[in-house]
């Protein structure tokens, strides 16, 4: 055995930085799980064990940023402490917004710097030189959880940790750490000092997230992004608007199943801990109204924004115009969070005033007053169809790498469209057209399938499991790239 070779992949790659869909990554988990039943009931050892762990796991994906997770964590560790034996609420006030002026400082930082000192360059022409800065993995998902911390003790709704170590376990946690769910410390910080226990109801229940978030990641996002979606954003032009609109229809598929699947594997292995993590998808693509796909779509982000961004804005207690304004500011920044880039915020300001036309129309209460049953359902189902076709145009500004290549692929849409076209797009990428169609059959399928499969499972002898889980590693493999694929999250 090579030594060398072998400490070397004990260190920090930035070419390979670790995933959970990653060899490395398997034997990591393998190493953890063996000898975690030996702390699992001892709580300070256990808190320490995965707190290493998860420390660890950090610095495989982030290298030396892992000081910045520990500052960050250190930081509004202290802060929060000064908030809660704070005697005034102007002294709360200024404690507060020094919390906030470290997290989006820092966030800003590295994620806009160089968006900031490009627009000034194209809004003066000047030529300012971008600034080399390296964006450190998963800084929007933790800077976003500390920062709901102080926040929480600010608004009374918590009481501060009396353990650093309990607050940077909380931090760091690996499985939700680089990509969500967010999570509260008033959802995780009491598992931390409970007493763990895991039936097999509950690794029947983690198993089948980890099988779902690996297909999903492993064989349809990667498959389809790589071998079609990919292509037609970067080049529309070389396309018809056929293969444009699929590829559209196809990113819509690629997000979910990759960012579902990260959540989906994050709360599985969780769940293997014996820890529990909120829902962060609820089958979005099913929503009858854009009001309802924010309720569905990166859950965790949304109750964030409304929690800590809508209802201090005001929310809707201030009039119907102000609700707007409210709802447009809130999705701007929103977008503005996933990339340092005026395509997200044209994409969050597009979401926002779709939010805003849906609750000028819940306001009218028309559909209320329809009581045939089948007008109901017809209602509905129109509101899926519109709902997913609109959150699909609005991918379009999300994956393009410019405005103008939007518009592109946009102009090609409504003027190319061809019905031959999609026969013969059908003939040339079988593979991906049967798993376009399989991905979105599994999503608009009844929740009671998912239910079911977790109690066959459940019920399933160990050999039957085992061969579950072979059959599950030779697809994947059969659909692995040469290069393990990040999740697109990672970016954000």
């Amino acid at each position: 055995m090579n030594w060398t070779a072998f400490l070397r992949q004990l260190l920090y790659d930035p070419a390979n930085p670790l995933i959970f869909n990653s060899s490395f990554f398997l034997g990591f988990f393998i190493v953890l799980m063996l000898f975690y039943p030996l702390v699992v009931s001892r709580i300070r050892v256990r808190t320490w064990y995965l707190l290493l762990f998860s420390l660890y796991f950090y610095y495989k994906t982030s290298g030396v940023f892992l000081l910045l997770l520990l500052l960050t964590a250190g930081i509004n560790f202290v802060i929060g402490s000064w908030i809660a034996k704070a005697n005034s609420k102007a002294a709360k006030k200024r404690l507060i917004w020094l919390s906030i002026a470290w997290n989006l400082g820092s966030l800003g930082w590295y994620k806009y710097t160089n968006f900031i000192i490009d627009t000034i360059n194209q809004i003066t022409g000047g030529s300012i030189p971008a600034m080399d800065i390296f964006l450190p993995v998963g800084i929007s998902f933790f800077t976003f959880q500390t920062m709901s911390y102080t926040l929480d003790i600010y608004f009374g709704k918590l009481e501060p940790i009396r353990s650093f170590a309990d607050f940077a376990f909380f931090v760091s946690f690996f499985p939700q750490l680089v990509a969500g769910p967010i999570l509260r410390a008033s959802q995780f910080i009491p598992q931390i000092n409970a007493r763990l226990s895991l039936d097999k109801e509950r690794i029947a229940q983690a198993l089948v997230l980890i099988f779902a978030g690996l297909i999903k990641k492993g064989v349809i996002a990667d498959y389809i992004s790589l071998n079609f979606v990919d292509r037609v954003f970067d080049n529309p032009a070389l396309f018809s608007g056929v293969e444009n609109l699929l590829a559209v229809y196809g990113y819509g598929l690629q997000i979910y199943c990759d960012f579902s699947g990260y959540s989906d594997i994050a709360i599985g292995l969780a769940t293997l801990m014996g820890f529990h993590l909120p829902a962060n998808f609820n089958s979005p693509y099913r929503a009858t109204s854009i009001t309802d796909f924010w309720r569905r779509w990166h859950i965790s982000l949304s109750s964030w924004l409304r929690d800590y961004l809508y209802i201090p804005l005001g929310g809707n207690r201030k009039g119907k115009v102000r609700t707007y304004i409210n709802l447009l500011l809130t999705m701007l920044l929103g977008g503005l969070w996933h990339g340092a880039s005026w395509n997200f915020v044209f994409w969050g300001g597009i979401h926002g005033i779709a939010l805003a036309i849906d609750k000028f129309f819940i306001g009218l209460k028309l559909f209320q007053r329809v009581s045939n049953q089948h007008v109901q359902n017809f209602l509905k189902l129109l509101g899926v169809l519109l709902t997913f076709n609109f959150v699909s145009f609005a991918w379009i500004f999300f994956r393009s790498q410019s405005f103008s290549s939007a518009w592109q692929m946009i102009s090609l849409i409504f003027n190319q469209i061809n019905a031959e076209r999609f026969i013969i797009w059908i003939s040339q990428y079988r593979i991906v057209a049967a798993l376009i169609a399989l991905g979105y059959l599994l999503h608009w399928l009844p929740k009671q399938y998912k239910v079911l499969c977790e109690k066959v499972l459940c019920k399933s002898p160990i050999l039957v499991q085992s061969i579950i889980l072979a059959i599950i590693i030779w697809v994947l493999f059969q659909f692995k790239s040469s290069e393990v694929q990040p999740f697109i999250y990672f970016q954000f």
